[in-house]
């Protein structure tokens, strides 16, 4: 019996199987590197609706409740403000509003944006 004749024969298939599984490693890795993550909105919104490029909303997006309640990131409420005023000025803020929340609330919450120097907002909508 010459069992080192089985033994190469096993060793050469196990070989071929290596360059497999460096593609399906890079392939995991490219996925990895080009998916973007983004955190779950924190209340169910049903957004504005408009003409124009269908976009999700950034990660430090500012969120409005048909009934007033915000959310940014992990803050609620009136703490919100709080979070808007240790954030980059100079980037433009998303807010991503229900769509059966009344323009005069939205128009109100601007100048406590301003105060707290906020002045460039952009409104994330979704095509109709």
């Amino acid at each position: 019996m010459n069992f080192a004749q089985g033994t190469k024969r096993r060793a050469m298939q196990d070989r071929a199987i290596v360059p497999m599984i460096n593609v399906v490693f890079l392939l995991l890795v490219f996925f990895l590197m080009t998916a973007s993550l983004t955190p779950p909105a924190p209340f169910e919104i049903d957004p504005v609706e408009a003409e124009g490029v269908l976009t999700d909303p950034p990660p430090d997006t500012l969120h409005i409740a048909a009934d007033g309640h915000l959310a940014y990131e992990t803050a609620r409420g009136d703490a919100v403000f709080g979070a808007l005023a240790n954030r980059d000025a100079d980037r433009p803020l998303p807010i991503r509003a229900d769509s059966g929340l009344p323009a005069s609330e939205l128009a109100a919450l601007l100048p406590r944006l301003a105060e707290i120097g906020i002045a460039d907002i952009r409104l994330v909508t979704v095509q109709p």
